[in-house]
């Protein structure tokens, strides 16, 4: 059997050479203890006070613990000539999995999530309202849930976001809390009050510090048994107290709860407010007895922390009953207990039909009284949408396959129609109003126009295509079998319009037809990139621009001169891709001689850089000349002389080279032009400047 190469771990030495390593001798020299250590503290209740009294910070509530976790990682205004334009908080960027989920073009609803936070930090009434994020299928509000989750999890352990609880330590056993509460709460309430009031004096925090609740049933047991025992004396309660660091974990089930809805049949309130233990009630004689209760519910699981319920509004009625006293109140009702102070926040997302079936439903206004709604939509964002795409493919080469530039381009493109709505403005097309939105120059229209198109359609991005369905065309088109090793922005068109047929979503012709129609705008958009990128190749051959430009200023001089031996035709031919008029070409060959003189008076030369529109018209002639070489390699001739073949080479060298094409991809683009010249194409390069 062929042996495998085993690769040995290595890594740096102080000498900067690679030395090898076992795995274990690597995480023996990681420095673990010490940050194990500060995980594992552990303390008295007077203890915990001193930390309090030195950092108030501690004494934070769940919304103002998830608010500063979010601003923590800073922010990016709006630039000066948006100063309508959202925040962009870079927490969504994913700082913890390098930008593994990474939100991207929602700039807006995320501002008005960490809004809500802001509000409710500062006990405004937000915290007494579920926060609701609805939006269509794969438009990130699981993503959003899973970035606070795993963001609660990470700052946990970072000594800005520590937390601590407690646990009872009674003839020789040791009782944690089950809610995992602030150590805070053993305190007596009055003095609770006194502790607060002194941390807000010291406080150096945006809001006002305040208590969280009482103690639960089970440790208002202790509580009760400890000062029973010692006839009042609270040094006793102080003697069992332990207070420990508390680690967020979503898998440990401490401070995140995660909860979603089952068939009516199997779903049980029980598993959000806790059950009976039946086994204990032989040992403590009674279920009411909180030691013969299970706490862990997902409320008490997630308190101090972060519950979220996915597909919020399929929850059973009788769930959100419970749902209602812990949103207004901040109380959960076990069975057998009184209300259960609980400090957490609430977070639930649905889609589009179970929202409008809650709108529906008269008996739920309870219900959408507590509830604050987030829109997520989908992003309308070319190049943010191209980013989505590319965080899963990545760049060049994925699954064998080379992603050929404008691939994802086009994919983005065309999810990003589908979601927007037909511009009201008659002068403004569908095509023109994307750019816009992208942030593209349009000519006729200003940035300001976009806010105006938003503000026409504000249900934009909540219907279209889901990224996923884009994802999945791609990957398909990646791993399709006889494929050839480039994925060009036309195979990718090509699996998106054969999804459409079997699209689990799309019922509808007329829907599906739209869809492909949009998939062809896209091709002509993509055509015109092909032309644009391959016209911009033939300008890079610097010597041929200067060639030409210097015949044309020979020609324009002895035109303006006088002279009959000047070559009109091709004076008109690079005149005429500018604009230039035939009773404006007079004027316009003045003003090239005159800027030649000034020059010349300067000491300076006249180079094709010199005057941009005439650059501009060089180019376009340039590669209009080229049109000839692109069409006899349409034709697949195999009489192709050496000159031409020359100029293929060169042209794809610069594809591969300055634009990132492979070998492959460059062959195919060049011949996609050329098929689109031997054809006919007369649309000029100046009718419409494609998105590039």
């Amino acid at each position: 059997m062929e042996s495998r190469n085993v690769h040995t771990p290595r890594e740096l030495s102080s000498n900067g050479s690679s030395e090898p390593a076992s795995y274990v001798e690597l995480a023996r020299r990681l420095e673990l203890r010490k940050a194990w250590k500060d995980l594992n503290w552990t303390g008295g209740l007077n203890d915990y006070l001193a930390l309090v009294r030195d950092d108030p910070f501690l004494a934070r509530n769940a919304y103002q613990r998830l608010y500063d976790m979010i601003v923590s990682f800073g922010a990016v205004r709006p630039p000066s000539d948006v100063p309508d334009g959202p925040v962009h908080y870079n927490f969504f960027d994913d700082p913890f999995d390098d930008g593994r989920d990474a939100i991207f073009g929602i700039e807006r609803p995320l501002a008005d999530l960490v809004s809500f936070l802001r509000a409710a930090a500062h006990g405004l009434g937000a915290e007494r309202r579920v926060l609701l994020l609805h939006g269509p299928v794969g438009s990130s509000k699981s993503t959003i849930a899973r970035l606070l989750k795993r963001g609660l999890e990470r700052v946990s352990r970072e000594p800005e976001g520590a937390v601590y609880s407690y646990r009872w330590k009674i003839d020789g056993e040791t009782h944690p809390c089950p809610m995992h509460e602030d150590p805070l709460h053993v305190l007596p309430v009055d003095v609770q009050h006194r502790v607060y009031g002194d941390l807000n004096e010291r406080f150096e925090g945006e809001y006002r510090l305040a208590p969280t609740g009482r103690l639960c049933p089970f440790c208002r047991f202790q509580y009760e048994r400890v000062m029973r025992d010692s006839d009042g004396d609270y040094a006793a309660v102080e003697r069992c107290i332990e207070v420990y660091r508390l680690v967020f974990s979503e898998q440990d089930r401490v401070g995140i709860g995660t909860f979603q809805p089952k068939d009516e049949k199997n779903q049980d309130s029980t598993e959000l407010t806790g059950d009976i233990n039946y086994r204990a009630i032989a040992t403590y004689g009674s279920d009411s007895d909180p030691r013969a209760f299970n706490f862990d519910g997902e409320f008490h699981v997630a308190n101090r922390g972060l519950i979220e319920f996915i597909e919020i509004l399929k929850l059973d009625v009788a769930f959100l009953y419970d749902l209602l006293g812990a949103t207004q109140e901040h109380t959960v009702k076990p069975k057998k207990f009184s209300q259960t102070d609980i400090d957490e926040v609430i977070l639930g997302h649905t889609n589009s039909p179970e929202y409008r079936r809650l709108q529906n439903n008269e008996l739920m206004e309870a219900f959408r009284d507590r509830t604050n709604k987030i829109d997520i939509p989908y992003n309308t964002r070319v190049t943010e949408e191209e980013r989505i795409y590319r965080k899963t493919f990545g760049r060049g080469a994925c699954a064998g396959r080379h992603l050929e530039p404008h691939a994802l381009q086009a994919a983005a493109m065309w999810a990003v129609l589908t979601r927007l709505d037909e511009p009201k403005n008659a002068g403004l097309s569908l095509v023109q109003k994307m750019r816009l939105y992208d942030g593209q120059a349009v000519s006729g229209f200003t940035p300001a126009t976009a806010g105006e198109l938003k503000s026409e359609a504000p249900g934009e991005g909540m219907t279209g295509v889901s990224p996923r369905y884009v994802q999945d065309c791609i990957a398909a088109a990646l791993v399709a079998d006889m494929a050839p090793p480039s994925l060009m922005a036309a195979d990718v068109l090509d699996g998106l319009e054969r999804g459409l047929t079997h699209h689990p979503l799309i019922d509808n012709d007329e829907v599906r037809r739209r869809l492909r129609d949009l998939v062809a705008l896209v091709r002509e958009e993509m055509d015109e990139v092909a032309k644009h990128e391959v016209r911009a190749v033939v300008a890079a051959d610097t010597e041929a621009v200067s060639r030409l430009c210097c015949n044309y200023v020979e020609a324009v001089t002895a035109s303006v001169s006088g002279g009959t031996d000047a070559d009109e035709h091709l004076m008109r031919s690079i005149e005429e891709k500018i604009g230039v008029t035939e009773a404006r070409k007079a004027d316009f060959r003045r003003e090239i001689v005159n800027y030649i003189e000034a020059l010349a008076a300067r000491g300076e030369s006249f180079t094709y850089e010199s005057n941009p529109r005439l650059r501009q018209a060089l180019e376009l002639k340039l590669f209009e000349d080229s049109r000839d070489t692109f069409k006899i390699t349409a034709t697949n001739s195999t009489v192709i002389d050496a000159d031409v073949l020359e100029k293929v080479e060169l042209i794809n060298g610069r594809l591969v080279r300055d634009c990132g094409y492979s070998e492959s991809g460059a062959a195919r683009l060049l011949e996609h032009v050329s098929g689109i010249f031997a054809r006919g194409d007369t649309k000029t390069e100046t009718e419409a400047e494609p998105s590039s």
